[in-house]
């Protein structure tokens, strides 16, 4: 008997509709990334238990533009261009569990609807969004990589502007910074189909890159700005103190992650 087919929602005879394809997925992109730091209690409001606060800067985040380009192995994407180019923007904490230091994905907005869907498997609390970055280029008006040049970068959800940021390069850098270095701790959580059964899936999971390849990093100062929204809550991390700005080109390969815990431990 035929059956189903397709890695996503939907799936059908051939597989062909599914919103994504199964992994492994590749990913080539410009990160804009600006680290600051807030009230750490503010951090520890978004970690659920078993997670708690950093030991080292708990009050550290990074809010991070992307504007990518990805694809599945048959990079077949990246000649239909409307299935592979999105832009995202995503505020990332530390978090530790176990001992372990780890990254947390804490909001992030998207563009487009396979990015959602690519999200939702991984553990991302991905939302759409309206995302834009200046893009460099070696020729015209546009910022070249180098040191003085400015970006701006803006993040709306809603019809509603939340972030906006102007970034400008000093020097090159031996990272883009640190708060999105460790892999990440992400909740994948699916409520009862049953009123008032709690979660049919609850896992806490360990997700990274497979394998990167990372262009020069710079450094520079960042003006950061965050509004306040009727349905967001990203303004309440507020810049206590601006850490640093960093651009960089990188290109990774996402192939699954590892299983912490599940049920009542994910969520102990």
């Amino acid at each position: 008997m035929t059956g189903v087919r397709g890695f996503f929602h939907p799936k059908t005879g051939s597989g062909r509709s599914s919103l994504v394809p199964a992994p492994p997925w590749h990913y080539s992109g410009d990160l804009l990334t600006i680290e600051y730091r807030t009230d750490p209690a503010r951090v520890a409001e978004l970690l659920p238990a078993p997670l708690e606060l950093a030991d080292e800067d708990p009050g550290a985040v990074a809010l991070i533009w992307a504007d990518w380009q990805s694809c599945s192995d048959s990079r077949e994407e990246l000649l239909d261009p409307v299935r592979s180019q999105y832009k995202e923007c995503f505020a990332v904490v530390r978090c530790k569990y176990e001992g372990q230091t780890y990254s947390r994905c804490v909001y992030i907005w998207v563009d487009k609807d396979f990015a959602v869907a690519r999200g939702l498997h991984q553990g991302y609390p991905k939302k759409l969004g309206s995302i834009h970055q200046t893009r460099p280029h070696p020729y015209g008006p546009a910022p070249r990589v180098e040191a003085g040049a400015v970006f701006g970068a803006t993040l709306a959800a809603a019809d509603r502007r939340l972030a906006e940021a102007v970034v400008t390069l000093r020097r090159e850098s031996e990272s883009n910074g640190f708060v999105n270095g460790h892999p990440m701790a992400h909740h994948r959580w699916l409520p009862s189909i049953e009123p008032g059964k709690g979660l049919a899936l609850d896992e806490l999971v360990l997700s990274g890159a497979a394998s990167a390849e990372v262009g020069p990093a710079w450094s520079g100062d960042a003006d950061l700005t965050l509004f306040e929204a009727p349905t967001e809550e990203l303004h309440l991390l507020d810049v206590q103190e601006t850490i640093g700005a960093y651009y960089r080109q990188v290109g990774v390969t996402w192939n699954g992650g590892t299983l912490l815990a599940s049920g009542t431990t994910a969520a102990e």
